[in-house]
């Protein structure tokens, strides 16, 4: 076993990490898929870009086939829908003693735990900027919050030891008892991040946009009354605010908190989610599926209806799949949803 922290998944969220990491002096070993990817972080390094900070760190990097050791500490950066495989792949190489933190979007650590076991898993909530240029390059836009936790709310010696990690790359990193309060927070916003993909327009431009801010506000709402039959009350973080739309929450309040999503969103170089990315630049499937999809099911089991995230999730499959385009008149599909 060696004390480097392996990071499976070097793309937009475990690039950065692993940069930070290793420009830090942290022993890491990273995994991708891409070869050509793999090999730049290796050799000619890994170039960070964009308005906060911009250098370039060889880290250790290589594809799935080629990882060997065991490894203490590990976080899983990897698309929702590759988690299942990926755990599957991690798991030969998980010290008896080690665990898995899941560093992605959606409720990934209960696929973690029913693979690795509960005592091996660790949550995580990242709302940085980042995305995946090229083999090699990495653009980070924005700082955003960043949060660890375990997922049964107890609080250890690895759980202090990761936070102190992730303070080499975020310094305002949170330590939480209730990390599902974060992870069902991004869930609502990230509902919303899911329909600006069904437009060509930045994230700020729909937001902004106010003929498209009854549909958004709708999405959260269904998101958040997901959580509250779930027992969940979620957190608040760069101007997403789940208290305003909560159930008897005001129209004022929810305007105020998309008016403050804009905001934020205007102050970073990624002007675009990595869903819009996926569908109009990498051509391939996105998460749609285990975020959203996932809430309407969790929704169904309570009894609970989500008419827009079941059409938001049919349009992304429409894009996805070539029957519709990328545009306005998509989004307005979204919007004939509501009553």
């Amino acid at each position: 076993m060696t004390d480097e922290v392996l990071i499976y998944g070097a793309g937009a969220i475990g690039g950065i990490l692993g940069a930070y990491w290793a420009r830090a002096g942290q022993p890491v070993t990273m995994v991708d898929i891409v070869p050509e990817h793999a090999a730049a972080c290796r050799t000619t390094g890994l170039r960070i870009e964009g308005p906060v900070e911009e250098f370039t760190q060889a880290v250790p990097c290589v594809t799935p086939d080629a990882l060997t050791g065991t490894f203490r500490r590990v976080v899983l950066a990897v698309k929702a829908h590759a988690t299942d495989d990926a755990v599957r792949t991690i798991l030969p190489h998980l010290a008896e003693d080690g665990y898995i933190l899941s560093a992605q979007n959606g409720l990934n650590e209960r696929t973690i735990a029913a693979l690795a076991g509960h005592e091996r898993t660790m949550g995580a909530f990242v709302n940085y900027g980042a995305d995946w240029l090229g083999p090699g390059r990495i653009l980070f836009g924005n700082r955003g919050a960043v949060v660890v936790g375990e997922i049964d709310g107890t609080m250890h010696a690895r759980t202090k030891d990761m936070h102190e990690l992730l303070k080499m790359f975020e310094p305002d990193a949170i330590l939480t008892e209730n990390i599902w309060a974060y992870l069902w927070g991004k869930l609502g916003y990230g509902a919303m991040l899911f329909a600006t993909a069904l437009t060509p327009d930045s994230m700020t431009a729909n937001f902004a946009e106010p003929s498209r801010r009854a549909a958004l506000i709708g999405l959260a709402r269904e998101v958040m009354r997901t959580a509250v039959a779930e027992g969940v009350d979620p957190k608040p973080f760069n101007g997403f605010e789940p208290s305003a739309f909560m159930p008897g929450a005001s129209e004022t309040a929810a305007l105020k908190s998309i008016s403050d999503l804009a905001a934020f969103n205007a102050r970073t170089a990624k002007t675009h989610t990595g869903i819009y990315r996926d569908l109009a630049v990498r051509k391939r499937k996105t998460e749609v599926d285990p975020q959203v999809g996932t809430v309407a099911e969790i929704a169904a089991s309570h009894g609970i209806e989500t008419p827009l995230l079941s059409r938001l999730v049919e349009l992304i499959h429409d894009i996805e799949d070539g029957r519709r385009e990328m545009s306005v008149e998509t989004f307005h599909e979204l919007s004939k949803t509501m009553p």
